[in-house]
C-alpha cells in the first residue's frame, strides 16, 4: 500500500470519527473507534491465518456471502473444533470465535440485528479473558457499552453501534488488511485525536519525528555509534509508554525479529489499553511484548522492583517521554531507594530526574537510553544540580540535544533529548542546538526529514558545526558549574557584519556624482525641446 493509501484511509477513519461523533467528546469515541479497528484487524488476521492453516477445507461461501467462511467450517466440524483451535493458538497465539469475528458483527450492524449489542458484550469479554494465552483482562474497559452516551435505552444504543460499525465497516472495507497499513491508520487516529484533544493528549503520544530520533540513537551501537546499527536487542524498556508508539518505533527500526521482547509501564488505564492494543494491532505477539499498569515513580511492577542485584532487570535500550516537570510526593523511606540513594531525591515540584534515575537504573552497561525532558533538567539548582552532577562525574552523560518549541500538542514549550550511558567511550559530552530547524505550522511545529537526518548524524558521528554542535570537555562543563544550558556552550547568535564607514562615505559620494551626472544630461534633453529644466 503507497503512503498516498495509507492516508487516505487515515482521513476516511477520521472523516467517520468525525461525522458520528454526535454528544460524545473525542476522547469517548476514540476509544470506540480504536476498539473496533482493533478488532477488524484481530479478525481479518486470524480468518486468513485459519484459511492457510484449513486448506481445502477451507469453506466457500458463495452460496452464503453474508456468512463468514469460518462459521460454516464450525457448524460441519462440531468434533474438530477443540483440535482446530489448539492448532491455531500455536500458529496465531489466540483463538476468535466465528460469531465475534469482525465480519459477523459488521453484518450484524449491517442488517440492523437487534443482538448486536448483546453479541458485542459477549465478544469483548471472550477476546478479553479467552482469545489469547495470557488473559487481557479490561482491553476493552474503555468502550463502556452500556454508556447512555451511546442511547439512553437498549434499542437506542444497539442502533448508535449499527450506524457505527457499518460507517466503519464500508469506509475500510476497500483498504489492505495488514498490520503494517492498519497500524498505521491506527497511529495516524491516535495523532488526530491528540491535535483535537489539546493537553491530554501529552499523556499518550510522541509525535513520531521525536520518536523517531529517540528510536535511531538507541538501536546504534552504544559503545561506537559509527559504526552502525545493532542486529539486534534482547529487551527494550519505555516506563512512561503511552499509547506504545515510542516502543513499536524501536521495533520498526530493527525489523519484527530484532528485538526479543518489549516491556513498557503506563500509569493511565486508558493508554495502557491503547498500549496493548497497538502493540497486537503491528503484529507484535502477545509473547513478545509485557506492558505494565502501573506507577514507574513507585516502581510497583514486580520484575522492576527485584533488591537482589543478580536478578536485576537490564535493558539494551530506554527510551521514556516522561510527564513534564510533575509534581510527586517521595516518602522519606524512599531516599534509600536503590534507584535513588547514589543521587538523592528530585525535588517534589519535579519528577524529571525521578524518572530519568528509574530509567538509568536498569539500562544495562552496554545499553543507550534517549529520555526527553524540559530543558529546566540543564541547569536548575538545588537537588536537580547535585544528581546532574553525579551523572556528570560518573560520565553518564553522553548527549543534550535542543529541539524546536511548539512540537508537541501538550506544550509549546521547547524540549530537549538527554543520551545516557553507563559506559562510554568519549570524555567529553557533545551537544546539539537543533532549535532552528524545524518547519512552521499553524498548530504545531514539525521536524523534516533532513532535519532528523542532521541530529542523526551529528550524534552518529560526533560531529562539530559551528552554530550546531560541539564536543565540550569536563572542565569546562565544571567552571560553568554543571550547567548544561546548550546556548552556553553552542553559540548561535549570529555575528553582524562589520561595517566598514570609509568604504560607505566613498560609495555615497560616487553615487552622488552619477546622479549629477544624470540630472545634467536629464536637462540637456529638456532644453533641446524647449521645456524648463529641473531644479
Amino acid at each position: 500500500m503507497t503512503e498516498h493509501d495509507q492516508k487516505e484511509l487515515g482521513n476516511t477513519l477520521w472523516a467517520i470519527a468525525d461525522q458520528l461523533r454526535g454528544a460524545m467528546n473525542a476522547d469517548d469515541f476514540r476509544d470506540y473507534m480504536l476498539s473496533f479497528l482493533f478488532l477488524r484487524y484481530l479478525s481479518d488476521n486470524y480468518e486468513a491465518a485459519a484459511k492457510k492453516e484449513l486448506g481445502s477445507d477451507y469453506p466457500d461461501n458463495k452460496d452464503e456471502p453474508n456468512t463468514p467462511p469460518l462459521r460454516l467450517w464450525y457448524e460441519g466440524n462440531l468434533e474438530d473444533i477443540e483440535q482446530f483451535e489448539a492448532q491455531m493458538r500455536r500458529k496465531v497465539h489466540y483463538v476468535i470465535k466465528p460469531e465475534y469475528l469482525w465480519s459477523s458483527i459488521a453484518e450484524m450492524a449491517r442488517t440492523q440485528d437487534k443482538e448486536l449489542l448483546h453479541t458485542l458484550q459477549k465478544g469483548v469479554r471472550y477476546i478479553e479473558n479467552d482469545s489469547f494465552e495470557s488473559t487481557f483482562q479490561g482491553l476493552f474497559s474503555e468502550i463502556n457499552l452500556d454508556s447512555e452516551k451511546l442511547g439512553k435505552h437498549y434499542a437506542d444504543r444497539n442502533a448508535k453501534l449499527c450506524t457505527i460499525i457499518t460507517k466503519i465497516a464500508e469506509g475500510i472495507a476497500k483498504f489492505s488488511t495488514s498490520s503494517d497499513v492498519l497500524g498505521d491508520a491506527y497511529e495516524y487516529l491516535i495523532g488526530q485525536f491528540a491535535a483535537g484533544s489539546g493537553k491530554k493528549a501529552g499523556e499518550f503520544y510522541t509525535p513520531q519525528q521525536i520518536s523517531t530520533i529517540l528510536s535511531e540513537i538507541v538501536t546504534l551501537d552504544g559503545q561506537d555509534p559509527a559504526t552502525g546499527r545493532k542486529a539486534r536487542l534482547d529487551k527494550v524498556l519505555d516506563f512512561a509508554c503511552g499509547s506504545g508508539s515510542l516502543l513499536l518505533n524501536v521495533r520498526k527500526h530493527l525489523g519484527p525479529h530484532g528485538i526479543g521482547k518489549i516491556y513498557g509501564q503506563e500509569k493511565n488505564i486508558t493508554t495502557y489499553n491503547l498500549a496493548r492494543m497497538n502493540m497486537l494491532l503491528h503484529g507484535v505477539k502477545d509473547t513478545e511484548f509485557e506492558i505494565h499498569h502501573g506507577d514507574s515513580l513507585l516502581n510497583d511492577w514486580d520484575i522492576l522492583n527485584e533488591a537482589n542485584p543478580a536478578k536485576k532487570q537490564h535493558f539494551d535500550a530506554v527510551v521514556a517521554n516522561p510527564p513534564f516537570s510533575y509534581r510527586w510526593e517521595p516518602s522519606d523511606a524512599m531516599g534509600e531507594d536503590f534507584r535513588f540513594k547514589n543521587y538523592g531525591l528530585a525535588p517534589k515540584s519535579a519528577a524529571d530526574f525521578a524518572f530519568l534515575l528509574h530509567g538509568f537504573h536498569f539500562l544495562g552497561k552496554e545499553g543507550t537510553m534517549a529520555i526527553i525532558l524540559p530543558h529546566g533538567v540543564l541547569f536548575r539548582g538545588g537537588a536537580e544540580e547535585r544528581i546532574r552532577r553525579k551523572l556528570l562525574e560518573d560520565g553518564n552523560i553522553d548527549t543534550v540535544i535542543g529541539l524546536p518549541a511548539n512540537l508537541f500538542f501538550s506544550t509549546g514549550i521547547p524540549v530537549c533529548i538527554l543520551v545516557l550511558k553507563k559506559c562510554k567511550k568519549p570524555d567529553d559530552v557533545l551537544f546539539i542546538n537543533a532549535s532552528e530547524y524545524f518547519e512552521k505550522g499553524k498548530r504545531q511545529n514539525r521536524l523534516r526529514e533532513e532535519d532528523i537526518s542532521k541530529i542523526i548524524s551529528t550524534y552518529q558521528f560526533r560531529k562539530e558545526e559551528n552554530r550546531y554542535s560541539r564536543c565540550v570537555g569536563m572542565n569546562e562543563i565544571v567552571e560553568k558549574g554543571y550547567n548544561l544550558n546548550i546556548s552556553r556552550y553552542v553559540n548561535t547568535a549570529k555575528i553582524e557584519e562589520t561595517v566598514d564607514l570609509a568604504s560607505v562615505h566613498e560609495g555615497l559620494v560616487t553615487l552622488e556624482e552619477k546622479i549629477v551626472e544624470s540630472k545634467e544630461k536629464h536637462n540637456a534633453f529638456l532644453k533641446k525641446l524647449g521645456l524648463p529644466p529641473l531644479p
